[in-house]
């Protein structure tokens, strides 16, 4: 990545939104593979499969020092070689080496982002090696002496005219926009160099542990004859792209088609991962496996970005971003475009450099939405404008914008105070005056607001607030409905105590006099005795 530049995002934005050949792939795209791949999730039979690779891709994250200490025994024992390369400069100075030992005059390559990210081609082209993109997409942005601008399509951003204008001056063929003819004469040219190369260079998809093998899918047959025809394979790949297990491998696998090309299989999947055998057709003498950190250690310990690891670059989120469906892919000026980009360049290549990344997306989530393994893309764009907002020492970031700082924290005291908010209003309609038109619009402001009317015209402040016409229109209105649906209350009044009535007393029940006989029986009652219990104790 040491070729990117910085501050040119807005001006390559414009230059992207201001072509029309652009515009229409970027909305065909998006239409076809956005839209294509949301339905596919709605309708898989196992909605459980997108949540079990993510639990396995971070599984894979937090034992991923033994996982690849197995990718690289069995790889051994396969006949291969393994190179742990800590920066990008060791990877391309093990490359060279490799070249150079084996005499490599030319390189054919499969379509490889890691070969991008860590800037390999100028490198080789300085030992004199010729470098050839054998991807039909990578080749005709490498013709074009230009940049991809997507992860799965890297020339969308050219039709077919101007494709057949290109050959027609590189290949010295007749011009025609028919594009199979186009396609036969791209074939025509890269068969002569995959037969004369000594040396194949490709990236690596998924590599499986168990098995010590790298995968790689293409729908072109390419990559087949870039890994088996040269003497000399050398797969460059990014430490996080291996998974523990076949089982594991087969499903992210079926995942990372699906979300890029809307296809349960890509045409072609090769696997690989030693020298070709005494009983194989072909294949190559010698196989190197270059794991690339560049970086991705540091990721790997923060726990604010650890998940990003997880992405199995499907280019999905390209297809569904709105900023992307608009400014195309040249116009993060880095390997990797949209949303992933927008994450993971800052974090490999300096978040204060590409700061413009992180801040353009507008995290409306549909790039959480439709990633195969759920990263929350948005919450790390977030994560990374925190740390442009305040600075951070473990990333090495300094405060991006002092200025804009300093405006928010006066409009956060601005608006935590009413009596400071209703003042500034005030003040803001005389001071809008000079920039109102015709329709009272603003159309052009000054310094700091230039860039809000540079291509847009912006409402005047209000004449009365929401709060003040609530108050005038409403307020009064429900407090007079409010009193006249309540009765009046009425105001008890307790009497003194000479003001109230006198209770009357209880009558006194006069006295009687008992006597001895009456309080005998008060204690003790007498017994009633009828006339016939008497007269039968008479006859007894």
């Amino acid at each position: 990545m040491s070729n990117t530049t910085q501050s040119l995002y807005t001006e390559k934005a414009k230059e992207g939104m201001a072509s029309p050949t652009l515009q229409a792939s970027l909305s065909d795209l998006q239409s076809r593979y956005g839209k294509g791949a949301m339905k596919a999730w709605a309708e898989m039979d196992d909605q459980q499969t997108r949540d079990r690779v993510k639990a396995s891709r971070m599984n894979t994250l937090e034992y991923l020092d033994i996982i690849l200490t197995e990718l690289a025994k069995n790889v051994r024992k396969r006949g291969g070689h393994v190179y742990f390369a800590k920066t990008a400069q060791d990877a391309i100075d093990y490359t060279r080496e490799v070249a150079k030992r084996n005499n490599v005059k030319t390189v054919v390559k499969g379509k490889s982002m890691t070969s991008i990210e860590i800037d390999i081609d100028p490198a080789l082209e300085e030992d004199g090696i010729e470098i050839v993109e054998t991807d039909l997409g990578e080749y005709i942005v490498q013709l074009a002496g230009d940049q991809p601008s997507h992860i799965i399509a890297p020339c969308i951003h050219m039709n077919r005219e101007q494709i057949g204008q290109l050959f027609e001056d590189k290949l010295e063929i007749d011009y025609t926009s028919d594009p199979p003819t186009l396609t036969m004469a791209a074939r025509k040219a890269l068969r002569k160099k995959l037969l004369s190369a000594e040396m194949g260079l490709t990236g690596c998809n998924l590599a499986c542990a168990e098995t010590g093998q790298i995968s790689l899918v293409s729908n072109e047959g390419n990559i087949r004859m870039a890994t088996t025809m040269p003497k000399v394979h050398v797969a460059l790949m990014g430490m996080e792209r291996v998974v523990a297990t076949f089982d594991q491998h087969r499903e992210t696998l079926q995942l990372l088609t699906k979300a890029a090309a809307l296809q349960k299989l890509s045409t072609y999947v090769s696997f690989t991962g030693g020298p070709r055998g005494k009983d194989d057709p072909d294949g190559p003498e010698e196989f190197h496996l270059v794991i690339i950190d560049n970086g991705r250690s540091k990721i790997l310990g923060s726990p604010e970005f650890k998940e990003v690891l997880a992405c199995i670059r499907c280019g999905a989120c390209l297809n569904i971003c709105p900023v992307y469906g608009k400014i195309g892919g040249h116009a993060y000026s880095a390997t990797y475009p949209g949303p992933i980009g927008a994450v993971i360049t800052p974090l490999l290549d300096g978040i204060n450099k590409h700061a413009d990344l992180c801040k353009g997306e507008t995290l409306c989530g549909s790039c959480l939405d439709i990633c195969p393994v759920k990263n929350d893309l948005p919450r790390m764009l977030s994560e990374l404008r925190y740390k442009l907002a305040y600075g951070n020492n473990d990333w090495d970031v300094r405060q991006h914008n002092v200025q804009e700082s300093y405006i928010y924290s006066c409009w956060k005291r601005v608006v935590t105070s009413s009596f400071l908010y209703r003042n500034m209003i005030k003040i803001g309609r005389l001071a809008q005056l000079p920039f109102g038109g015709r329709n009272k619009m603003m159309k052009k402001m000054g310094k700091i607001g230039a860039g809000w009317t540079a291509d847009r015209d912006l409402p005047p402040i209000a004449k009365k607030t929401f709060a003040e016409i609530w108050k005038k229109k409403y307020a009064q209105k429900i407090k007079a409905q409010e009193e006249a649906a309540t009765p009046p209350e009425t105001e008890e009044v307790l009497p003194t105590y000479r003001e109230q009535p006198e209770q009357p007393e209880p009558p006194v029940q006069p006295e009687e006099t008992l006597s001895i006989e009456q309080e005998e029986t008060e204690v003790q009652p007498e017994i009633q005795v009828t006339e016939e219990q008497k007269k039968v104790k008479a006859d007894e």
